[in-house]
Formats: structure tokens, sequence, C-alpha cells
């Protein structure tokens, strides 16, 4: 197995370790947690992924996605935050 083979799996792991704290955590502070630790290990494979092919557009891809993953994990969390203030 090469390196960059050895990293994916281990971002794979981490993606379902991820996904387990999704489904199972007990708030939804511990569910958008899990959403935000799967987008950065998303981003984090595709960078490997880049490396690996040698195609530098990817990386692009990989930026813009680490943006929309932030934005969205700080608009969620707003809105959270209004709706319990408005209950």
């Amino acid at each position: 197995m090469s390196f960059h083979g050895a990293v994916l799996a281990v971002l794979t792991v981490l993606i379902v370790g991820g996904l387990l704290r999704v489904v199972l955590g007990p708030t939804i502070w511990d569910r958008l947690l899990g959403l935000s630790l799967i987008s950065s290990k998303i981003v984090m494979a595709i960078i490997v992924l880049a490396s690996l092919l040698d195609r530098t557009f990817v990386l692009d891809i990989a930026i813009v996605y680490s943006l929309l993953g932030f934005i969205g994990s700080v608009l969620v969390a707003r809105f959270l935050e209004r709706g319990k203030e408005s209950a």
C-alpha cells in the first residue's frame, strides 16, 4: 500500500467516526460537530487525491468545499441559536 493509500484509509476511518457522531450524537451540537469533522476530512481527502493525481486544479475544489462547509456550519449554528431565543 502506498503512502497516499494509507492516508486515504485513515481518513476514511475518521469519516466513519464522524458519521457515528452525527447519528449517535445526543445533542444537535454534537451532530453539527460531526458534520464539520466529516467536511474537514473530505477536504483532506481531496487534497491527498490532488497530490496523488498531480492535478493542481483539484486544490481549488478543496478550497471551495472547505469554504462552503464553514459557511454552512456557521449558518446552522446561528439558526439554532436564534431558534432557541425565540422559543
